[in-house]
């Protein structure tokens, strides 16, 4: 279903963001010749793809992260730099790309949090981006004084105070506090900056943050989780979701369950964008992608592939034969790690019918996020159907390889895209919220309310 160039009349476009992961998304990628699995730690790197990606006027730039090494370390290359350092190091590089890191509200404090996001936005003038994730991983609890992980509803809980104490820290300074009146030695405006006061169950904040408020007011709010928890979480707060689907069909019954949880919340739908993770195997051909395909599959290793798969789905799959079925699996009520992808990998394989090798393959590309192998124009297609038929706002863009893996969709894809119409030819704002039709939050202490008095009163 190939679009016709886009005429005099502006339609509607998706937005783009391309997830960076180390080698690339394809947990072989790193075995794979043509990929730099030695430059991992090396800045050069990073900034080499995020010039590729710039270029092709992506929205963003997207860091995963976690607080823990699991047991694949033997056959994985899933580490890496700190997302912080190495964003602000890409920012420098770079002029007009979003910048989105994940951080875990499970595993740190929101002042921290508030004050590193708000660094991150005033050096990249205004294109920062907030993954907010509560963890899935059981490892990363021993590695905060913990001897489990807390449990699914608790974690979401903690993410919503935490949240509420970051925006409110961010707006403890108003826009127009400093001053700098060199003749009267005034440096800021002490009645516009303003402490929190916050004292909740999770945590006690006083504030203001040190800190003045930063360009974007808020850096933008995403959000990567599907469970009921998630979903009513990325309702009330997120302005993206970075989600997975397997189908349009599951796409759409997402895209307008959470857009209708939004409005119930008095928010308008068109300001949460909903972006499906896809990873996209390009050949000249649709043979050549499908072998390419084949041939990261065969990079891969079982043992690899079983222990992640075990870790998605609360099971030791290890005594079970690799060419059978999955044995009956647990109640995805008691998970206590990402509850929606479990749900994922469950249906795609009862509705597939895939033994476990076949499961491991499935997965191997994008965790379960979609893995699509196609011609450039085959890829456009999915995308644009997808877009066009209420699945999405646009994609998170996940490469199986890297760098060769973006070069190939920034050279192929983004330009047959862009002449259908259906992604910018030029960046039309210089932050992240601009590209993504994103308001800028007004300061909700602008008008002072009671309990939040100005600093000046306090001292």
């Amino acid at each position: 279903m190939r679009g016709e160039a886009m005429g005099n009349k502006q339609k509607k476009q998706m937005n783009l963001n391309v997830f960076i992961m180390n080698a690339g998304h394809h947990e072989a990628a790193w075995r794979h010749p043509g990929t730099e699995p030695q430059n991992i730690t090396d800045i050069a790197y990073f900034q080499r793809i995020a010039r590729i990606a710039e270029q092709a006027k992506f929205d963003s730039l997207f860091l995963a992260d976690g607080l823990a090494v699991s047991n694949n370390i033997k056959h994985g290359a899933f580490v890496g730099l700190e997302p912080f350092t190495l964003l602000s190091a890409l920012a420098a590089v770079t002029e007009q790309i979003g910048l989105i890191g994940t951080v875990s509200t499970t595993y740190n404090e929101p002042f921290h949090v508030a004050r590193k996001f708000a660094s991150l936005d005033h050096i990249s003038k205004g294109r920062a981006g907030w993954n907010i994730v509560t963890s899935g991983s059981e490892f990363e609890a021993s590695n905060f004084s913990r001897d489990k992980h807390l449990e699914h509803h608790k974690r979401y809980e903690r993410a919503k105070e935490f949240l509420e104490v970051t925006t409110s820290l961010w707006d403890s300074w108003e826009d127009d506090a400093i001053v700098i009146d060199r003749e009267a030695g005034v440096f800021a405006q002490p009645e516009k900056v303003r402490s929190i006061n916050h004292a909740g169950d999770a945590f006690k904040v006083r504030g203001p943050l040190n800190i003045p408020r930063s360009p974007q007011g808020h850096p933008v709010l995403v959000q990567a989780g599907s469970s009921e928890d998630g979903k009513e979480f990325a309702a009330q707060y997120a302005e993206a979701i970075f989600t997975a689907q397997q189908t349009l069909a599951e796409a759409k019954q997402f895209y307008s369950d959470v857009k209708a949880r939004a409005a119930r919340y008095g928010r308008n739908p068109e300001e949460l964008k909903i972006l499906p993770g896809i990873c996209a195997v390009i050949g000249a051909t649709e043979s050549e992608a499908k072998e390419k395909e084949q041939q990261l599959n065969e990079l891969t290793v079982p043992e690899y592939g079983l222990n992640q798969l075990s870790n998605m789905l609360g099971l030791n799959l290890f005594t079970y034969p690799l060419d059978g079925p999955l044995p009956e699996l647990p109640n995805v009520g008691d998970i206590n790690g990402n509850k929606s992808r479990f749900q994922l990998v469950a249906d795609l394989a009862t509705r597939e019918r895939l033994t476990i090798r076949q499961l491991i393959h499935r997965l191997a590309g994008g965790r379960g996020h979609r893995v699509f192998a196609g011609t450039a124009l085959q890829v456009a297609d999915e995308l644009e159907a997808w877009f066009t038929q209420g699945g999405s706002d646009g994609f998170n863009i996940m490469p199986p390889y890297l760098p060769a893996g973006l070069e190939e969709f920034a050279s192929q894809v983004v330009p047959e895209l862009q002449r259908r119409g259906l992604f910018r030819t030029a960046y039309q704002g210089r932050t992240l919220r601009e590209h993504f039709g994103l308001g800028r939050p007004v300061n909700r202490y602008g008008i002072q309310a009671p309990d939040q008095a100005p600093l000046a009163a306090r001292n």
